[in-house]
Parts: C-alpha cells; structure tokens; sequence
C-alpha cells in the first residue's frame, strides 16, 4: 500500500500503513483541538502571571492582582463585623423588654442565639434544650432561680456551683448517707415527695406512708423546699409538685437523691461570653419555652 492512496470506500487519503488487511486512513487531529489547547496554554501563562501561583520555599509568587485566600477570609470577616456591630449596638442598649416585644431583634436572637446556643450549651442540656439526667430542660419553663431575663443573664454570668467568687450556691444534703434520716424516714419522705404531683405512680401509694413522709418533710426539707414543696428561688430549689424532675421522678432516682445528696455545676460564661452574647442567650433559652407551647 502506497502513501496517498485513496481508500476506495470513503475516499479518504491513506498513511500507507496496513494490518492484517485493514489499512490506516489518515486523519489528522482537528483545528479546533488546536485551538482549545492554545487558548488553555494561554489561560494558564495569564493565571499565573495575574493569580498566586507558584511556590518559592517559605512563601510563592503573589500574582500581579495580589488576591489571595487570606485577603478574602480578611475581607468577608471585616465586613460581617460591620454588619454585626449594627445589631449588637441595638442588644446593648434596648433593655429585655423592649427587645422581646420587637420581632426583627427576637429573630436576630434567634439565629445567633441558636448558634451559641449549640457551641456552648448544647453539651449539657441537648441539641433541643431539653435536657437529660442532671441538666435542667430549659424548654419546660421551670426555672431554678427565676426565669426573668435579667435574673438568667446573672446566672448565666456567675454559674451555679461553679469557681467564680459569686457564684449561685445550691446543694442537697446527702440525708441517707451522712445518717440524717434512718432507712424508713428515708423511705417514707419519698413517698411523700412522690406523692405531691410530680409523679403519677407515686400518688397511690401507702397513706401511712406518705403521713410518715410528711412529717419527715416537715421536720428536714421545709427550710430550703417551702412548706408548700414548690421551692425558693433564693435558694435554687426546685418545686417538688410539679413533674419536672433533673434526676429523675422515678423511685430510685428520687431515693438516690435523698440518701446521696445532690450538686448540680453550671459553669461561669463571664470570661468565655461576653455581655451582648450572654444576653442574647438569655433571650434566646426564653423563647425556647414559647415555641414548645
């Protein structure tokens, strides 16, 4: 087979090369791939000489537009700071009240609250604030020290149990392991506390008992529950008729916590927080209980 015969079915001129009978039409590459490949060689020479490209040892070229990722990053912070100094200005100066009753602020709250919310909270009391054994759910709109605004915000700031100097401080005594009450005292103020409400199982039970109980109460648990059981909030003591229960309402739980006493720690966010982003979390743990409604 020669160089430049023609194939006599398509035409074609052939490369002279033949294999087994099949012969090798000559088909060159097209322009248009040609073109592309140069255009792209020329993209790259531009893209180099404009953008951040090449590595020199400790550093690399900065390109002659001088953008880089860092300058980006650099910008976008500095303008979402701008952005959030409007706002955070407005948190600062409105007091609790005038917040809540403005809706533009309470969804602010809302966004960033549920961000800080998930940083910091979220650990203890759950994903949806609703707690879990020995953390409080914030969803229930019980609150151990109060639920106005101003009263979380403090607590918030000082903690519960925790290492700052002014902190809130709550214990339960441990009745049964320090001797204070005797196995069946112990047994009958169960009862009894069971009894009041917070717990469905409890109601029924012995009346004796929950006689016994009573006086137990009377004589041990009044001073920091009340002698209505539903707590002070001065001392941070929970009330004991309703049926939110930290530790649980169950029968060993509450016999648990009588014999072994309990302390709850909520750490002070005055040095991780600071006062706009504890306020707005006040806020924020506020609103939690109106969307559960």
């Amino acid at each position: 087979m020669e160089i430049g015969e023609r194939d006599p079915v398509t035409g074609q001129v052939t490369t002279g090369h033949e294999w087994n009978g099949i012969k090798e039409l000559y088909t060159p590459v097209p322009r248009i791939v040609f073109f592309f490949l140069a255009v792209t060689i020329l993209f790259a020479v531009c893209y180099w000489v404009l953008m951040p490209a090449w590595p020199l040892g400790r550093t690399y070229t900065k390109g002659l537009l001088g953008v880089d990722q860092k300058t980006s990053v650099d910008r976008l912070v500095k303008d979402a700071t701008l952005e959030r100094s409007a706002w955070t200005q407005k948190i600062d100066q409105m007091d609790f009240a005038a917040i809540q009753a403005d809706p533009e602020m309470m969804k602010i709250v809302g966004e960033t609250g549920h961000t800080l919310f998930g940083d910091n909270c979220a650990a203890c009391h759950g994903t949806k604030a609703t707690g879990g054994p020995g953390f409080p759910n914030l969803t229930a709109g019980v609150w151990l020290w109060g639920g106005a605004p101003e009263t979380i915000f403090e607590t918030l700031r000082i903690g519960i149990n925790s290492t700052h100097p002014e902190t809130r401080t709550s214990q339960m005594l441990a009745f049964g392991r320090e001797g204070v009450l005797d196995s069946n005292q112990l047994a009958d103020v169960v009862t009894y506390v069971r009894s009041l409400g917070g717990t469905t199982d409890g109601r029924g039970a012995d009346p004796q008992s929950i006689a016994a109980g009573q006086e137990v109460f009377k004589q041990n648990c009044v001073a920091c529950h009340g002698d209505d059981a539903k707590g002070k909030l001065d001392l941070g003591t929970p009330d004991l008729t309703d049926s939110n229960w930290i530790y649980g309402g169950d029968l060993q739980s509450v016999t648990t916590t009588v014999f072994d006493g309990r302390q709850g720690i909520m750490p002070t966010w005055e040095q991780r927080l600071t006062a706009t982003q504890r306020k707005i979390l006040a806020l924020y743990v506020l609103s939690l209980r109106e969307e559960g409604q």
